[in-house]
């Protein structure tokens, strides 16, 4: 006679909304399915949401209605709140989550909630210097709080808050790759030098104009220089043709998802300052101009690239002084001084964090074997990967 066995514990984990906030998740739920344990990855329906998360096995990801107070209305807020948290409350009925874990914005909030209804461990990870609204709230109710940034501790209410580093997916785990390689993978020159232009998954309007107005005059001193340009869905054609009527030849792309190749292929980079692409950047030692969003939630780009700064791991240049002749300045020392590179690669070496996916993935193993699961038919074809480790203690504050 066939025994039941338990199913593997079953994690959801909240990261919609921007690639910030999914790529990290992601990168979690990797290390969680290589132990053995089943992932629901819940996302937003934005399109920056679906582009990453499309090829993922539809049984591991859940579209919700995206949450935010983003101008449109308290009632509108409302709204979206209720359709997601009915729809989460939906989901985890059929497949009650053993451990939550919200990376950010106000769409990680009812799977929070939700979780806890059905005895889940919750937790949060906050990525950026100055937290969210979304996290500064979740942190009254979760069981533990992780961070990236030590400074963004003392603005979260709780007594176990964590400093674990950025979840990096497993391509930024590893060693640099090869620039020659990555240039030749993305149809570019191999010898030449390449400046990689991102404003993030969503793209930056501001730093598109910018940059436009600068290659121009960069191309005179650099005229060997290869551009790929990350413009985001609004300015991609725009941008586009404006390469074109400037004859500038550039990979202009509005969302890349191998960051792996292009930060490999890039000499230098000039970009908004979101911490998981800064954490990326950090992994693979590319000298960075940051330009910070000036109108991201509590200024919180710019403490991030303040850190960065201060700590000697990039250059931070505000939008306001972002003209034409300091970006060509600020470039060209990056892309040919050896001193300052090398010491911007140093500084970056102690923003990385390799093994933060891992100690994140081990805390949630652990809280989630705590819940018994469900039975199921020991025929039932085992989840694939390795078992889950022995149930450790939660990590404690020292």
């Amino acid at each position: 006679m066939n025994r039941p066995h338990p199913a593997p514990p079953l994690v959801a984990i909240a990261c919609g909304g921007t690639g910030g906030h999914l790529f990290p998740g992601l990168a979690v739920g990797e290390v969680l399915a290589a132990r053995g344990l089943d992932v629901l990855y819940l996302v937003s329906r934005k399109e920056v949401d679906q582009q990453i998360v499309h090829g993922l096995p539809a049984d591991q990801v859940a579209a919700l209605p995206a949450v935010g107070l983003d101008g449109r209305g308290t009632l509108a807020f409302v709204r979206a709140w209720v359709a997601s948290w009915r729809e989460v409350r939906r989901l985890f009925r059929a497949r009650p989550p053993g451990a939550v874990l919200a990376m950010g914005s106000f769409t990680s909030a009812p799977p929070v909630l939700a979780g806890q209804r059905r005895g889940a461990a919750t937790f949060l990870h906050e990525a950026n210097a100055i937290p969210g609204r979304a996290n500064r709230w979740l942190a009254h109710v979760v069981d533990a709080a992780y961070v990236y940034f030590p400074e963004a501790a003392e603005r979260l209410w709780h007594e176990h808050i964590h400093p674990v580093g950025m979840p990096l997916r497993e391509a930024f785990r590893g060693p640099a790759p090869d620039p020659a390689g990555c240039r030749l993978a993305l149809g570019l020159r191999p010898a030449d030098p390449v400046l990689l232009i991102t404003g993030g998954s969503q793209g930056a309007r501001a730093l598109n104009e910018i940059m436009l107005r600068t290659l121009p005059v960069l191309r005179l001193w650099e005229p060997r220089l290869q551009v790929i340009h990350l413009t985001g869905a609004l300015d991609f054609e725009s941008v586009r043709q404006a390469y074109r009527a400037q004859g500038f030849p550039g990979l202009v792309r509005p969302f890349l998802s191998e960051m792996d190749l292009a930060l490999g292929a890039a000499t230098a980079v000039v970009s908004r300052a979101g911490a998981s692409f800064l954490a990326e950047v950090a992994a693979w030692r590319v000298p960075a101009l940051l330009v910070p969003l000036p109108t991201a939630a509590d200024n919180h780009q710019f403490h991030n690239a303040r850190l960065f700064a201060a700590s000697g791991a990039a250059r931070l240049l505000p939008q306001a002084e972002a003209t034409p002749e300091k970006l060509v300045w600020e470039l060209r020392a990056l892309l040919h001084e050896a001193p300052l590179r090398r010491s911007l690669q140093q500084g970056l070496a102690r923003w990385h964090t390799p093994e933060a996916a891992e100690r994140l993935a081990e805390a949630l193993a652990a809280a989630a074997a705590r819940r018994q699961p469900a039975a199921r038919p020991a025929t039932a074809p085992a989840a694939p990967g390795l078992a889950p480790r022995p149930e450790t203690p939660l990590a404690r504050p020292t």
